[in-house]
């Protein structure tokens, strides 16, 4: 993190320091999974802007592709928040009761991951894999600040007994043939299709677990729901992937606070099944408690 100037010497490196990559799945910019909402929302609509500005950097990974959210159990409300961004009802699916379409950034992260990170190394950044502390001060004490973006692992790091891993397995497949948009049913049993440049991901599940094998029964289960309501045949297995969603009861943690040796250090995690949805919002709160906006 960004080291106060001392005699005129340079800044001290930003740095990112992480025990385990996170699994490439495609991400869609609406909240899903995370409170407050109010907050949630604000920090959703600013990612939003920043993503629809991504969309013209054809190396960011980042496309606008047309989402169509879908309930099986009664008539779909359109969220407020999607009405002014030109949600509209979609007609009626025999599969469904009711669903709304709007267009929304997607983040392949195949692509979107390494291109933040050559984004962040460019600026003179640092990254560190493999790397686990137990506790925040053993951060080294050349960082004058630390931000705490550990997700889940926030549990163990900072022992927040309010953080809750929601389990969430996908297949990887073979694109599909005429799926050009995003179908998405969050009604039990959660359904996701989501297509991407080489593949598409079909998900899903959300339950509350810290397993991190993935189910061969489960990924049977998702295939045949998927292609239930694609009306295609089960396409082959490319991968299965599982992650844990950083639920966190109160709502996300995203406020400055000072560690036991007097650093600062400024919490930003518990966001659910939202991390990217609310990234780039969130990134500007920190930025602001850093006392870096002037």
């Amino acid at each position: 993190m960004p080291k106060k100037p001392v005699n005129k010497q340079p800044l001290e490196p930003l740095q990112l320091f992480g025990s385990r990559t996170m699994p490439n799945r495609p991400k869609k910019c609406s909240p899903y999974d995370a409170e407050p909402a109010e907050k949630v929302l604000s920090w959703a609509l600013q990612t939003y802007k920043v993503l629809v500005d991504l969309t013209k950097d054809l190396h960011s990974g980042v496309s606008m592709i047309e989402l169509r959210q879908f309930s099986r159990t009664g008539e779909i409300q359109i969220p407020d928040w999607a009405i002014p961004l030109g949600a509209s009802v979609t007609p009626t699916v025999t599969t469904f009761k009711s669903g709304f379409t709007l267009n929304v950034p997607l983040m392949d992260t195949t692509i979107y991951l390494e291109y933040l990170a050559n984004r962040f190394i460019k600026a003179g950044g640092e990254i560190h894999g493999d790397v686990k502390f137990e506790k925040l001060e053993d951060v080294g004490p050349a960082f004058d600040l630390v931000i705490n973006c550990a997700g889940i692992g926030a549990r163990e790091l900072v022992q927040d007994i309010d953080l809750e891993p929601h389990r969430g397995q996908v297949a990887i497949v073979p694109k599909i043939d005429n799926l050009c948009c995003a179908i998405v049913c969050d009604d039990p049993p959660l359904m996701y299709a989501i297509p991407r440049t080489n593949d598409c991901v079909c998900g899903g599940t959300n339950e509350v677990s810290d397993n991190l094998d993935a189910d061969p029964t489960t990924t049977a289960h998702i295939l045949d729901e998927c292609s239930r309501v694609l009306k295609i045949e089960n396409p082959p297995v490319l991968a299965e992937r599982v992650g844990l969603r950083p639920f966190r009861k109160p709502g996300v943690r995203l406020e400055r606070d000072r560690l036991r040796d007097g650093r600062t250090v400024i919490h930003n995690y518990g966001h659910g099944g939202s991390g990217f949805t609310l990234s780039w919002g969130c990134a500007e709160e920190v930025f602001a408690l850093c006392g870096l906006l002037g």
